[in-house]
């Protein structure tokens, strides 16, 4: 049987659980510090992790999409996020600082060339990185695709996802007055970053428990209670980003600078009912980018821990391994 073909238990797709062989903290600079590790094979081949958000973090989890006997796999916690220090803050906070962390760690890390793998956020992460370094990225594996454009943005937070979940909609639009529902993330700005702690953390974990009711093709709207200080400092990143579009020139700069990375080989990975990272923008990214491959996966959502979404994930890891060994 294709080891892959069982999509009821995600784990048993996973390698091992792994311990890291290095673990640091990293100075880039203006008051940061980003939490790097690696784990693998030291003599393999690079493969760096983007987590998702803005502000997730990465987790051990993240460490067992890869063959540990071919690839030397590197995760690392954006600014402000995980082991990051300081923990949730926003200034000199921008994707292009993100992009100038990695460079350095792939510097620090003596790295001429590396695989990309992210996903949501991560994904967003890993294309911009890679159009502005394309010299330095071997291959790509994508998931749950977002294209940091307003489109997405209004789908997320205007409405459009709400018109699936009414009921998770509601809670997430009944704290905020119905005079400045016009503007979601505008208005959640204004709370995340009231000054009042108190008002940030409950805010917070409205902002985060809409997201993680929608992340999984199975959920039925309601989200645990994510920890307060966790999901505080998750929702004022990921608001700061929207906020500022993603810190981006234009809006679709993604897809309008697809040249720049045309000959690079990549997977991409979507769930079919992927409610939080619509399924249209994995297709618009595949139809620009030649070499890319896309896997639709049927009966999934956006999360990485989806059992079809891991089972694809592991197989482009490993189709690359196959290549590499």
């Amino acid at each position: 049987m294709d080891k892959y073909s069982d999509q009821k238990r995600a784990v048993q797709f996973l390698y091992p659980p792994l311990e890291p062989f290095d673990q640091r903290m990293m100075d880039v600079g203006q008051g940061h510090s980003i939490y790097v590790e690696q784990c693998g094979n030291p003599e393999g081949w690079p493969v760096i992790v983007c987590h998702g958000g803005p502000g997730g973090g990465s987790s051990p989890a993240m460490r067992r999409y890869f063959d540990p006997k071919v690839y030397r796999i590197i995760l690392f916690d954006q600014r402000g996020c995980g082991r990051s220090r300081p923990y949730a803050s926003c200034e000199d906070n921008s994707t292009w600082h993100l992009i100038a962390d990695m460079e350095l760690i792939r510097e620090a890390l003596g790295i001429d060339k590396w695989s990309l793998f992210g996903g949501s956020w991560g994904a967003t992460l890993a294309l911009l990185y890679a159009q502005t370094h394309p010299a330095h990225v071997s291959h790509m594996v994508l998931r749950g695709v977002f294209l940091m454009t307003q489109a997405e943005l209004d789908w997320f937070y205007a409405g459009g996802a709400g018109n699936f979940w009414p009921e998770a909609w509601a809670r997430f639009c009944d704290p905020v007055p119905v005079e400045e529902r016009d503007d979601m993330i505008a208005a959640y700005n204004r709370r995340l970053f009231s000054g009042d702690h108190e008002e940030e953390v409950f805010f917070g974990r409205i902002w985060s428990g809409w997201e993680n009711a929608l992340a999984s093709v199975h959920s039925n709207g309601i989200s645990g209670s994510s920890p307060g200080e966790y999901a505080r400092a998750f929702a004022r990143l990921e608001n700061h980003y929207f906020v500022n579009k993603g810190f981006l020139h234009m809006d679709g700069q993604i897809l309008a600078n697809m040249e720049r990375i045309a000959h690079i080989p990549g997977v991409i990975v979507q769930g079919r009912y992927d409610m939080i990272c619509p399924p249209v923008s994995a297709y618009r990214l595949h139809q620009a980018w030649p070499k890319s491959r896309l896997q639709m996966v049927r009966n999934a959502g956006h999360a990485l821990s989806e059992p079809g979404i891991s089972a694809e994930l592991v197989r482009a890891m490993d189709e690359i391994a196959g290549e590499l060994v």
